[in-house]
């Protein structure tokens, strides 16, 4: 089994392999379901009637926000850059009569103007990338993506929870995965070198490299971007963002 530990491209690789839903299955329907009702209550979209508002999934993965939004009538398209996970998202859309559009694109390279009244960016799919500047393509990609008055809301890991809750290592099962996870802090970046064994004792190693924005950062980049932040929540339920305590920061911004 051969894997990649090349930073710039971790997320090409890790995103496209099916082993990827398998750990990652603890992140289920209940807490993506939660996370949207909070996201339609904070933005109060809940109180238009549904067909009425376009929302956008950057990074949405095998789709499980998508298909949320999908299931309570909304007008839904679904961006991943890994065909792996858009055809399992393809999947699921058909099994349960879900009407949403899927497309494989670079979140840098969106190139949509103004059509939408949410973009959503969620499970810190967000600093990806080398350099800053990218994540700033990205930002401006979603103002442009976005219709006047509408909402942009970016789930973040909150760095300051993070620091002082990491776990440095953890060992665990999927299925019948053996899963070795090591965690480090350093250079403004969240690195996961993932060690998986199967049980035949072959190994694939994996992975991920996250930029961690302190609130006043991520916050000075929307503001440069054209945002207007309107609030932050610190969990999925949406209860208020509290510097040491809460595990996410979702930011709450709007196009002006």
């Amino acid at each position: 089994m051969q894997g990649t530990e090349n930073p710039s491209a971790w997320f090409e690789e890790w995103f496209n392999h099916p082993f990827y839903l398998q750990l990652y299955s603890h992140r289920n329907r209940d807490e993506a379901e939660r996370c949207i009702l909070t996201i339609l209550a904070l933005t109060e979209l809940d109180r238009k009637p549904c067909h009425s508002v376009s929302v956008l999934d950057i990074a949405c993965g095998a789709g499980r926000h998508a298909l949320e939004f999908a299931r309570l009538g909304y007008t839904v398209t679904g961006n991943d850059l890994s065909p792996f996970l858009l055809e399992e998202a393809r999947k699921e859309a058909a099994n349960g009569c879900l009407n949403v559009q899927l497309t494989g694109c670079d979140m840098r390279a969106i190139k949509e103007q103004e059509r939408f009244d949410l973009v959503v960016q969620l499970f810190t799919s967000f600093g990806y990338f080398t350099t800053k500047e990218e994540d700033m393509l990205v930002l401006q990609r979603v103002y442009d993506a976005l219709k006047r008055g509408g909402w942009y809301v970016l789930d973040l890991i909150n760095p300051i929870h993070l620091e002082r809750t990491l776990v440095p290592h953890s060992c665990r099962m999927a299925g019948d995965l053996t899963v070795n996870e090591e965690r480090r802090l350093e250079n403004g970046r969240i690195t996961k070198t993932i060690t998986i064994t199967s049980p035949s004792e072959e190994r694939l190693n994996f992975s991920e490299s996250v930029r961690v924005y302190a609130r006043e950062e991520i916050a000075s980049m929307l503001s440069e971007t054209g945002f207007s932040l309107s609030t932050i929540a610190g969990d999925y339920d949406g209860s208020p963002f509290e510097a040491t305590l809460s595990p996410r920061m979702m930011l709450f911004c709007r196009k002006p």
